[in-house]
């Protein structure tokens, strides 16, 4: 099936893919983790569901059908018709439907919808390349420490005749160390008296220099204006449409970072936020922009005729 390639397509770039009249694929991102049974590392990764309730068409899956066939809008959402219209038809025939890369489709004892998916596929583009791998387990050795009695015999007897010599000169040790702590507090306090009284002249110092100055600008800069022109044409290239207004902020701003004019164009039929790349006054710059794009940016990219001064 075709269309399962556009759909496999689409999981990459969007968390959601809607199937008009049929259900949307959802993607939830997954950190990476460890099987503690197995010893598996696992890549971080998007959990892959689907929603049968979630069939009003967006417009994505449509869009990238006629974008790639090169054929119209209407005759990309007849072809999904007619793929919907399949599955749903074998379905009814209790006959397990398998879309390659995505998951399988079933209906269970109840009659009830149900949707397996695919486990060999990692939607999560960050984690290209990389796969799930085993490392075994690390051994740690236990190492036994045997003292001979003879050791600790001798180390005794080491102990207690170095003991009176040592205690001596312990004591010798405190009285010495008692005798310079004292001297240094005398010290230390002397030293913060001039400290302070040496801070507190130069505090009088700086307070009447300040004081005594004037700050006065006699030519000062004059001020600068700076006009940004606003987006103006009614011919508009369209980077994608989001169901969640904070998500058409965040695109605005990334394209804004790569050097486009990005603004939003306002909301669609389907209550979508549509945002721009760029807006032109003319269709042949317009058509010049979005053969640029195409190639080097989007190839989903496509061109919107609205007038936004109305």
């Amino acid at each position: 099936m075709q269309l399962a390639n556009y759909i496999k397509d689409l999981l990459y770039r969007y968390e959601c893919v809607i199937i008009p009249g049929f259900g949307a694929f959802l993607t939830q991102s997954r950190s990476a983790h460890i099987d503690a049974g197995t010893y598996t590392f696992y890549p971080p990764s998007k959990a892959l569901s689907f929603n049968r309730q979630l069939q009003t068409n967006d417009g994505i899956l449509a869009n990238y059908v006629a974008s790639v066939e090169q054929c119209s809008y209407e005759l990309a959402l007849q072809k999904i018709r007619n793929f919907t219209g399949r599955l749903s038809l074998e379905l009814s025939e209790g006959k397990t439907i398998t879309l390659k890369h995505i998951g399988d489709f079933f209906l269970n004892a109840e009659n009830t919808f149900q949707f397996i998916p695919s486990e060999k596929e990692n939607f999560n583009t960050s984690s290209f390349g990389l796969s799930p791998f085993v490392s075994p387990s690390i051994a740690r050795e236990k190492v036994d420490v045997v003292i001979e009695k003879e050791t600790v015999a001798l180390y005794s007897a080491k102990k207690k005749t170095a003991y009176p010599f040592m205690r001596y000169a312990a004591i010798g040790l405190i009285a010495i160390t008692l005798g310079s702590v004292s001297g240094l507090k005398i010290y230390e306090g002397q030293v913060e008296e001039h400290n302070f009284a040496e801070e507190q002249k130069a505090r009088v110092l700086v307070e009447n220099q300040i004081q005594e100055a004037t700050f006065v600008i006699e030519n000062p800069l004059p001020t600068l204006s700076i006009s940004i022109p606003k987006q103006a044409g009614k011919y508009h290239i369209i980077a994608g449409a989001f169901r969640v207004e904070a998500n058409a902020e965040k695109k605005i701003q990334q394209l804004l970072k790569e050097g486009f004019p990005a603004q939003a164009i306002g909301e669609n039929r389907y209550g979508l936020h549509v945002v721009s790349y760029a807006s032109y006054e003319t269709r042949s710059k317009a058509r010049q922009s979005l053969r640029t794009i195409k190639k080097l940016e989007n190839t989903d990219a496509w061109l919107m005729v609205k007038d936004l001064s109305q």
